[in-house]
C-alpha cells in the first residue's frame, strides 16, 4: 500500500514537473526572440572578461570556406543560424560554436556560401539571447535583421582600384559641405532620377527646371572640397521593405555599424548592392575632385536592450549606472563605453574599414564628447597611417551627463589634448547668430550688443590670441585649440533652425532684403575666418524648413531642397560662390598656425557697438596681397570708420563680392551700409 502510494505521488509530481519545464523553455525562448533579458550588471562584472586583439572577428569569406568568429565572455553557448533570405525563409543549418581561451567562439561552414544569410543566436545564464547579427558583420538584408556572406572584391566598381583621394595640402584648404541624401535629391526639381539613393551623387548633367545645375554638378560649380553625409550606415528607423512610403529619419540610431543604409540602394533586400552602390557615390565624388565625410554615430546606439552589442554581450559595451541601469549621456536611451578594451577596438576598427574598404576621406563624429579621449585619438593616428590627410571632427559636447569623467572625455575643452582633431565652436556659431536654443535671440549679424569678442574667438579658430577679451565670450573663458584647424566655423547645421528660419525667427519685422544681407554677413564671417568652415546644404540660396527647428523625422516637403529656389536667389548663390573662391585663392584666410596667426593677425577697437575690424598684414602665409583689411556691421544703420592709409583694392562692399577686385579706394573713410562686410586688398 506504501509503495502504490508512493508511486501515485512520483507520478502526481511528473505530471506537474515535466508540463511546468516544458512551458519554462517556451517562455524563455519567447522572452529571448522579444529581447526581454535584463540581466542587473555593473561595470565590476566585466573586469574579467578577456580581451580579443586579434583583427579576424566576424566574416572570414573564402570561395571554399567562411568562417564565423564572435566575442561573448558570458556566453555558455552559441550558435550559427544560416538561411537564403534575408528576411523569413526556414534556417538551412544550424551550427554550433565552439569558444576559445579568449571567449571568441567560432565555427567554420565549408564551400561557397556567398549569398547566404546569417545570424547569431548566444546563451546567457539559462536564457537564449534573439538571433542578431554580430557588431562586425559587413553586408546584411533588408533591415539589417541577417548578415550577408559576401565577397567584398565583387562588390567593387568599375575602376574602383583606381580610385584616389582628391589632393589636399592642409585641414586649413577644407570647406565642409553637409548634406542629407535625400533632402539633395528628391524634389522635382532637382532633375535626379535616383532620388533619395547613393546613386544620386553619381548623375552629372542635372539640371532644374530653370536650366541651373543641380546635385554633384552644384557641388563642383559652388567649390566646396569635402561632402560631410548624415548617417549612411544602416540604421534603424527605416523599414526598408516599404520605401514606397518614403519614410524619412536622418538616421542617429544605429543598428549596423559596418553595412551602408540600405534605404539608400536601389535593391535592400541584396546586400552587395548598397555596398557597390556606396563605392559608385565615393568613386564619383573623388573623379569629381571631391572628397567624403561620414557623419559616425558611436556614441550610443539605436536600440538599447535589443541591439547587436546586447545580443552577443549583454551590457559590456554600454556604460551603466550604479543600479545596472543604461546611462544616458546620448539622450537617446544608452551611451556608449567607449573606454572599455572591446569597445574601443571596435571602433578604432570599424572607422579604419571605412577608410579601407570604402576609401571615406573622415570622419564627423557625433556627440564626441561622449567618448574618451584615448579612443579618439588611437582612431586618428591609426587612420593618418593610411591616409595622413584623412579629417575628424566632432561635436565637443554630450546630450547628458556621463558616469566617465569630464576630464579623460573628448569634450571642446580637452581639443587642446587630442591629436589634430577638430570640435565645433558654438561660441562663433551662437556669437554670430545669437543662442542656438532661444528660437529668437539675435547675434552680432542681426544687431545684438556685446558678442564681438565671441565672434573674434571663431576668427582667430579657438586659440590663444592676444587681441581677444575671452572673459567676454560667451561660452568658453579661454581658448580650446592648440591650432586653428581644430575648430570648425558654422552658423547652422542639420540641427535647429536653417539660418534662414533662424533669421526669420529673430527678424520678424525686417525686409527680405536685410535677410539677405545677414545671410551674406554670417558666411563672410565664416570663410573669412582662420578655422576650418562648414556650410549646411542650401543656405547658400535660402534653405528653410518653414520653421520646423528638429525636423529628423519630418517629411520630405520640409527637408527637401528646393532648386528652383537657386534661381530665385541666384544673387546669394554667387555670393557665396565667390566667397569660397576668395577663401581659395589666398592663404591668408588658412594660415592654419596659432602662432602665424598672432604674428599676422591684428584687431582694431572701434567706439561704436557691432562694429568689428581687424588687419592681416605682411603677405600671411606666403599671400600676394600684402595687407587686407576685413570690417564687419551688425547693425540696421550705416556706420562709417576711418581705416589706415593705403592703395586699397575693394574686393567685397554692400553685399557684393569679386575676388578679382571692384576698383580701388584711396581716402581714409569707410562707410559700411547696414548689415554687412566690407573688405579691402593691398597688393604691395
Amino acid at each position: 500500500m506504501k509503495f502504490t502510494n508512493r508511486v501515485i505521488l512520483i507520478f502526481c509530481i511528473a505530471m506537474i514537473w515535466f508540463p511546468f519545464r516544458i512551458f519554462s523553455q517556451i517562455t524563455d525562448r519567447i522572452a529571448s526572440e522579444k529581447y526581454k533579458v535584463k540581466p542587473v550588471l555593473t561595470s565590476d562584472a566585466f573586469e574579467n572578461y578577456p580581451n580579443y586583439d586579434g583583427t579576424d572577428l566576424g566574416l572570414t569569406y573564402s570561395p571554399k570556406k567562411s568562417i564565423f568568429k564572435i566575442w561573448s565572455p558570458p556566453a555558455k553557448e552559441v550558435r550559427l543560424f544560416m538561411y537564403d533570405k534575408g528576411l523569413g525563409g526556414d534556417t538551412i543549418l544550424i551550427k554550433k560554436m565552439k569558444k576559445d581561451k579568449y571567449s571568441v567562439w567560432s565555427a567554420k561552414v565549408k564551400g561557397n556560401q556567398e549569398g547566404k544569410f546569417y545570424a547569431f543566436q548566444v546563451l546567457v545564464d539559462t536564457i537564449w539571447l534573439a538571433e542578431s547579427p554580430d557588431p562586425y558583420a559587413v553586408a546584411a538584408g533588408a533591415n539589417g535583421q541577417r548578415a550577408m556572406v559576401v565577397d567584398l572584391k565583387k562588390t567593387n566598381p568599375q575602376g574602383w582600384e583606381q580610385d584616389k583621394r582628391p589632393p589636399l595640402k592642409s585641414y586649413a584648404d577644407i570647406i565642409l559641405y553637409e548634406l542629407h541624401l535625400r533632402d539633395i535629391s528628391v524634389h522635382p526639381s532637382s532633375g535626379i532620377k535616383n532620388k533619395g539613393k547613393f546613386l544620386s551623387l553619381t548623375e552629372t548633367g542635372t539640371k532644374s527646371p530653370e536650366g541651373l545645375s543641380t546635385g554633384l554638378d552644384h557641388l563642383k560649380e559652388l567649390g566646396v572640397t569635402h561632402v560631410h553625409l548624415l548617417p549612411v550606415f544602416d540604421f534603424m528607423s527605416i523599414d526598408e521593405t516599404t520605401l514606397e512610403q518614403n519614410n524619412f529619419n536622418w538616421g542617429y540610431d544605429p543598428q549596423n555599424y559596418n553595412i551602408p543604409e540600405g534605404s539608400y540602394s536601389t535593391d535592400p533586400y541584396d546586400g552587395r548592392v548598397r555596398i557597390r552602390e556606396f563605392k559608385q557615390m565615393v568613386k564619383t565624388l573623388h573623379d569629381n575632385g571631391i572628397r567624403v565625410i561620414m557623419d559616425v554615430v558611436y556614441n550610443h546606439t539605436g536600440a538599447s536592450q535589443e541591439s547587436v552589442f546586447n545580443q552577443m554581450v549583454p551590457m559590456y559595451y554600454y556604460r551603466l549606472n550604479d543600479n545596472g541601469s543604461f546611462s544616458n549621456a546620448s539622450a537617446c536611451g544608452n551611451e556608449v563605453a567607449s573606454e572599455r578594451h572591446m569597445v574601443r577596438k571596435f571602433i578604432v576598427e570599424s572607422m579604419l574599414y571605412w577608410a579601407k574598404e570604402y576609401h571615406v576621406d573622415g570622419f564627423r563624429v557625433d556627440l564626441m564628447g561622449i567618448h574618451d579621449m584615448e579612443t579618439m585619438n588611437m582612431a586618428a593616428r591609426e587612420l593618418r597611417k593610411i591616409d595622413p590627410t584623412i579629417f575628424i571632427y566632432g561635436e565637443g559636447w554630450t546630450a547628458g551627463e556621463s558616469p566617465l569623467s569630464e576630464q579623460l572625455r573628448a569634450v571642446k575643452s580637452n581639443t587642446w589634448k587630442l591629436d589634430g582633431i577638430a570640435a565645433f565652436s558654438d561660441e562663433f556659431r551662437d556669437g554670430v547668430k545669437g543662442h542656438v536654443f532661444t528660437h529668437h535671440a539675435k547675434g552680432f549679424i542681426n544687431g545684438e550688443t556685446d558678442l564681438e569678442e565671441s565672434v573674434k574667438f571663431g576668427i582667430v579658430g579657438a586659440t590663444d590670441h592676444p587681441g581677444v577679451d575671452y572673459k567676454q565670450v560667451n561660452y568658453s573663458k579661454g581658448p580650446w585649440a592648440k591650432s586653428p584647424l581644430q575648430c570648425i566655423n558654422y552658423v547652422s547645421c542639420h540641427d535647429n533652425h536653417t539660418l534662414w528660419d533662424r533669421l526669420k525667427n529673430s527678424c520678424p519685422t525686417n525686409s527680405e532684403a536685410d535677410l539677405l544681407s545677414m545671410n551674406k554677413l554670417a558666411q563672410t564671417l565664416v570663410m573669412t575666418s582662420q578655422g576650418v568652415p562648414f556650410l549646411h546644404a542650401g543656405e547658400e540660396f535660402v534653405r528653410t524648413k518653414f520653421g520646423v527647428e528638429n525636423s529628423f523625422i519630418s517629411p520630405d516637403h520640409i527637408n527637401q531642397i528646393h532648386w528652383e529656389n537657386k534661381q530665385k536667389y541666384h544673387d546669394l548663390f554667387e555670393y557665396y560662390q565667390n566667397l569660397i573662391q576668395l577663401r581659395k585663392q589666398h592663404p591668408a584666410f588658412r594660415m592654419g598656425d596659432k602662432d602665424m596667426i598672432t604674428r599676422h593677425l591684428e584687431f582694431f577697437k572701434y567706439p561704436m557697438e557691432n562694429v568689428l575690424g581687424y588687419m592681416i598684414n605682411d603677405h600671411a602665409n606666403g599671400d600676394s596681397w600684402k595687407r587686407i583689411l576685413l570690417i564687419f556691421n551688425g547693425n540696421k544703420v550705416g556706420k562709417s570708420v576711418t581705416i589706415p592709409q593705403g592703395n586699397w583694392k575693394i574686393i567685397c562692399q554692400n553685399g557684393r563680392i569679386a575676388p578679382e577686385g571692384m576698383g580701388y579706394k584711396t581716402d581714409t573713410t569707410a562707410n559700411l551700409y547696414p548689415f554687412s562686410a566690407f573688405i579691402l586688398a593691398e597688393e604691395n
